[in-house]
């Protein structure tokens, strides 16, 4: 019988998306995207032990069928590895918010397993695999705050200037599916000419078709807007978040949330901090 070993604990960082615009509908019916990701310092957790049995096991209250177990079960049949994992998760971040909390979940199982199992796939061939799990996998794999085309796939790092958020958590979980296919969503925006990008650039043209079928996230964008007015939506919601320069500015804001709201304030980072020690 396995021996169950205690996991090691693993960060999965959540991203904003300082814009998202929405270019046209591809032929395969996804969505041709332009988007600038930025990780932050805030984030989920997932703990990862090697078992010799080959069996895949997660234990919590996710379930079997959450993307973390889909991640360490997709790279173990791509792989052929005769190894298996023992995954737990500490969930942090709200599920449907934008923040990108399941797919930076699943990126970390596929990382961390490519090390542990020593399968030495590189970098692009696991950025490969994260698609087939979902579209922002990708961006956590890659580990660099990016510019993102395609339908997010395609990267390129960027280099973005220190700042600190403020972000909202309105209590709905919203569906991806459901506001792309809004009637309300425009497919015609023209794509910025990146870099440089500048702070306040573009919009989230999601943002519209979420505020009218969620009020929540409507009355949260409206009080933050009203103190920032560069304040914007994240993915396809429901988190909204403004930007500041320094700390002491996103936490005085903070301070100020009426009580029926929640938040947080977040770092940005420069990249995932498994990065440097992920691809050799």
């Amino acid at each position: 019988m396995e021996i169950a070993r205690a996991p090691d604990w693993y960060p999965a960082p959540a991203k904003l998306n300082l814009f998202l615009h929405v270019l046209g509908r591809r032929a395969d019916g996804m969505h041709e995207l332009q988007t600038v990701f930025r990780l932050i310092d805030r984030g989920d957790r997932v703990g990862i032990a090697v078992r010799d049995d080959g069996e895949v096991r997660f234990s919590g209250a996710f379930g079997n069928e959450n993307l973390c177990v889909k991640a360490a079960k997709l790279l173990k049949d791509e792989s052929r590895t005769a190894l298996g994992c023992d995954i737990a998760l500490e969930k942090n971040l709200p599920v449907g918010g934008g923040l990108g909390g399941g797919s930076s979940d699943a990126a970390t199982v596929l990382v961390v397993l490519n090390r542990l199992w020593r399968l030495n796939l590189a970098q692009g061939e696991v950025m490969k695999l994260g698609e087939r799990l979902g579209a922002d996998v990708p961006v956590f794999v890659f580990g660099r705050n990016a510019l993102g085309e395609g339908v997010g796939e395609r990267l390129q790092a960027l280099d973005l200037a220190p700042a600190w958020y403020l972000v909202l958590t309105p209590q709905v979980s919203v569906s991806t599916k459901e506001i792309f296919s809004h009637a309300s969503l425009t497919r015609d925006t023209k794509p910025l000419k990146i870099p440089p990008f500048l702070s306040g650039q573009g919009r989230n043209d999601l943002e519209a078709s979420a505020v009218r079928r969620y009020p929540e996230i409507a009355e949260h964008l409206a009080w933050l807007r009203q103190r920032s007015p560069q304040a914007r939506m994240t993915g396809s919601g429901a988190c909204v978040f403004a930007e500041f320069s320094r700390q002491a500015d996103a936490e005085k804001l903070y301070k100020e949330l009426p009580t029926a709201m929640r938040g947080f304030v977040a770092r940005g980072l420069e990249q995932h901090p498994l990065h440097d020690r992920t691809f050799q």
